[in-house]
Order: C-alpha cells, then sequence, then structure tokens
C-alpha cells in the first residue's frame, strides 16, 4: 500500500484486532487542509503512550453558565410495538446452509424383515454394489444404466474416473504397476468409499466398478470393505474372452488395453469362481438385460448376503 511521503508507516496490527488502536487512514491521506499539520510523534517501541489525565467531573449548569458536555441519555427500552432483537443465532456444526447432512458410516448389511413373504425389491432399496469385472466387461455402461433407471436416488462411482482426476503426474498403471501407480490407486479406492458413504448417508445408492483381482491383495476386496462397509455387495460381470477383446478393441486412448493385457486379466478374473460371489455372464447380453439380471442377482444377495 502506497502512502504519503513524509508519512508515517501504519504501526503493525495487533493479534486478532486488525490494524492497531489508534491509527487512522486519514491521517496518512493527508486532505488540503492537512497537508502541513504537523504528525504527533510515535511512541517508542516498548513505551505504551501514557493515558490522559482524567478530566475534572463536569459542574452543575447554573443558571449563567455555558452548556457543558452533555452526557447521552441511555436508549429507551423496547415497548411493546417494538420487540427486542434476538441475537443471531450460529448454524449448527457440520452443515451446508441451513440443511444439515448426517456424516457417512461404514455401510452395514442390509437387513430384510423375518416375515417377509417375498424377495425385496432392489429397485427400491438404498444398497451399496461393487461392479467387479475385466477391461471390456461392460462394468461402466451397465453401472451407468442401473444408476439411471432407478426408482431411488443413485449415484455411479467409477474407480477409473476418479484416478483420472490426477492429472500432471498421473501413475498410469499400463506403463507398470509401480509404488506410485499403486499410491494412486489406493488413493482413488479411500476417495470413492469416503464418497459412497456420504452418499448412502444421505438416502442415495451407490454403485462402483472397478477390475478387482481375487488373487492381489492391494487391488482386492478388503480394501473396498473396509473403505466402505460391511454391506457392500460385490457382483461380477464376467463374459467370454473373445467379447472382451472385442469391445476392448472399440476403446481409445489409456482406456485401451493391447490384446495380451486384456487375455491375461481375463484369465486372472476366472478365479471368481468358487469364490461364492455372484457372477453374471453378459456375453449374450445387451446392456438392459444385463441391469435386469443384476437386479435378480442383488435381490438374492439382499435375501443372503455373500460371505466375502
Amino acid at each position: 500500500m502506497q502512502h504519503a511521503v513524509g508519512s508515517p508507516l501504519p504501526p503493525p496490527p495487533q493479534p486478532g484486532h486488525g490494524p492497531a488502536v489508534g491509527w487512522s487512514p486519514a491521517a496518512h491521506h493527508p486532505g488540503p487542509h492537512q497537508g502541513s499539520a504537523p504528525v504527533p510523534p510515535r511512541p517508542a517501541p516498548g513505551h505504551p503512550p501514557q493515558a490522559p489525565h482524567p478530566a475534572a467531573p463536569p459542574q452543575t449548569q447554573g443558571p449563567h453558565q455555558a452548556p457543558g458536555p452533555q452526557r447521552a441519555a441511555p436508549a429507551p427500552a423496547p415497548g411493546p410495538g417494538h420487540p427486542r432483537q434476538a441475537a443471531p443465532v450460529p448454524p449448527a456444526p457440520d452443515t451446508t446452509g441451513h440443511v444439515a447432512l448426517p456424516p457417512g458410516a461404514p455401510v452395514a448389511m442390509p437387513s430384510v424383515p423375518p416375515a417377509a413373504a417375498t424377495a425385496p425389491d432392489p429397485a427400491t432399496t438404498t444398497l451399496a454394489v461393487l461392479l467387479i469385472g475385466p477391461a471390456g466387461a461392460g462394468k461402466t455402461s451397465v453401472a451407468k444404466y442401473w444408476a439411471d433407471h432407478r426408482r431411488v436416488p443413485t449415484a455411479h462411482i467409477s474407480l477409473d474416473d476418479v484416478r483420472e482426476w490426477v492429472r500432471s503426474g498421473f501413475a498410469d498403471p499400463q506403463t507398470g504397476w509401480n509404488e506410485n501407480s499403486e499410491a494412486q490407486y489406493r488413493l482413488a479406492r479411500r476417495t470413492c468409499g469416503f464418497s459412497a458413504r456420504n452418499f448412502l448417508a444421505n438416502g442415495i445408492s451407490c454403485i462402483l466398478d472397478d477390475a478387482v483381482f481375487p488373487d492381489r491383495p492391494v487391488v482386492g476386496l478388503g480394501g473396498w470393505k473396509r473403505h466402505v462397509g460391511p454391506g457392500l455387495l460385490p457382483v461380477v460381470l464376467l463374459p467370454g474372452l473373445d467379447i472382451v477383446l472385442e469391445r476392448n478393441a472399440q476403446r481409445s486412448g489409456n482406456r485401451r488395453l493391447t490384446d495380451e493385457e486384456v487375455a491375461r486379466i481375463h484369465g486372472r478374473m476366472a478365479g471368481w469362481y468358487g469364490s461364492g460371489l455372484p457372477i453374471i455372464d453378459n456375453s449374450q447380453l445387451d446392456v438392459p438385460e444385463t441391469a435386469r439380471v443384476l437386479d435378480e442377482v442383488l435381490s438374492r444377495s439382499i435375501a443372503s448376503p455373500p460371505t466375502w
């Protein structure tokens, strides 16, 4: 900030009180009649200015005395027509505006009434679903369609999309799995889990998709269970290798893998057979049909959650 030539700089602000007490900006920007006014010297550091002596109490005004300084009269108390204004109430913590948002917590197992005569309808139940499968299995397409056509609010969270939030310095696993790509994967999975818990705590279902391997703990189910909760319902999409290769060929950018990589991933995904998780072979199913089968599988999973 610029100051007039010859005027002292403002004293440093006091902690918690903004500019120092007694400093007037007008004193440092002299007007047309203040240019030659003497500036009082600043007190030396460590020696606070002496307080002025208290003035003598005013004398009672007599009939021939000049009027002295008048003390301001106290403000009248509010009458019936002027109610007293209440002090503003600060907003409660953990709110956005005035809408309270329940905090996210680990998702518990979905409960089924013991007297239920029919299987619960997954289309009207708040759920947390994890769609697993190799590249080209159709996870993202099915997850988006399923989320778009539910009768309750539903969010789709793709781990690949969250991983690619990192722009500069993105560690692409296709260039080699190392400590950087693993760290970014773990960070994206934790971010997805945090988002899912918050959506679910506020009544919004979630479907997540990820290429989870049955033989690799780093990218296994344990991390999803830890970040989302035991109520997460995993389902595997596993079409035939020829279908996966065909769908992968239609991809572009870093989402497209080599045929050798696709075949290797598909072979490792076969380890889900015998795991107890529900598996959908969508080789001959389009996206709407796969979503319908997914509802049927989820209905059975709600009634009898898989052990994982």
